[in-house]
């Protein structure tokens, strides 16, 4: 994880002397961002999604949910930032919201969120897309379409504890506005986003999309894109238009690829969405469900 600006205050990227990354992470994080590391822990939490305090409920009531407490990210959350270059860069916040809380969220958004796995068109096929979804807007936005599906908006006022969640994103992102939120659900190892940008014209030139994970890890990966006009402009990856397609490069320095952690928020910002493309693909040991929330400024 999808999606004015904005820009939050960034931390200089720190760099150890034997330890030298075009991503400006520090060595306590490397393991995040590895595509070597294991994409779901050993533990029977990261494996099923249930969190492992068998003395605390697994359902907690809506009440408990939506309370401040439920919902604030620690004080001072650890913030790294990576700049791509031209105008782009990430932010990641590893621990975002605390463990046990992220999994009384991941508990509420698997049993209550209506999801939906529909069919879409990918290169002028019908296809089921290979994860649920849902969408929740505010009122009177420019619908989304993609792949020829058009998701019905559900009200923040459906499910409070996710405007609770977006309360607590805008205060750790100041300046920043979101209106729009599209839940995806993997439900194992062959649920997967392929390549795409977010890059629609109702999210403007340089859209910033909030993306928080629940449960599974689940690898990450962006490309930069080598710009090599489509020349029938028609056809479609299965989150958006394929306008460009990516010129495959070996360059390491053209790839970036994250292990995003169960409470963690990963924010792409300025042209990411013009000058990159990124996917969740399979990976055969995700044997775990993965909640991906993605906050967007629908403009």
């Amino acid at each position: 994880m999808g999606e004015e600006r904005n820009m939050v205050p960034m931390m200089n990227p720190t760099h150890s002397p034997s330890h030298q990354q075009s991503d400006g992470f520090s060595n306590e994080e490397d393991e995040s961002l590895n595509e070597n590391n294991k994409f779901c822990k050993d533990d029977s939490n990261y494996k099923t999604g249930h969190h492992q305090d068998h003395h605390e409920p697994r359902r907690l009531s809506l009440t408990s949910l939506v309370s401040s407490s439920s919902v604030k990210p620690p004080s001072s959350p650890t913030r790294r930032t990576i700049d791509l270059g031209h105008g782009s860069d990430l932010i990641y916040i590893q621990r975002f919201l605390p463990f046990q809380k992220s999994w009384t969220f991941f508990d509420y958004l698997d049993k209550h969120i209506p999801w939906t796995r529909p069919t879409i068109r990918v290169f002028g096929r019908s296809c089921l897309q290979p994860r649920d979804t849902c969408y929740v807007a505010s009122s009177a936005l420019t619908p989304l379409i993609y792949s020829g599906y058009r998701p019905d908006a559900y009200s923040w006022d459906d499910f409070p504890p996710l405007k609770e969640i977006l309360d607590a994103i805008c205060e750790a992102l100041p300046g920043s506005r979101f209106n729009s939120l599209l839940l995806n659900r993997y439900k194992g190892a062959n649920d997967y986003v392929g390549w795409h940008s977010d890059d629609e014209k109702l999210y403007g030139p340089t859209p910033e999309i909030a993306s928080l994970s629940f449960g599974c890890e689940r690898d990450f990966v962006l490309k930069k894109k080598k710009l090599q006009e489509d020349s029938s402009h028609e056809k479609r990856g299965d989150d958006g238009p394929a306008k460009k397609r990516l010129k495959k490069s070996s360059r390491g320095e053209d790839q970036q690829s994250f292990t995003l952690k169960h409470g963690s928020l990963l924010v792409m910002r300025g042209y990411t969405q013009r000058d990159w493309i990124h996917s969740v693909p399979k990976r055969a040991k995700a044997e775990g469900t993965r909640i991906n929330l993605t906050f967007r400024l629908v403009l």
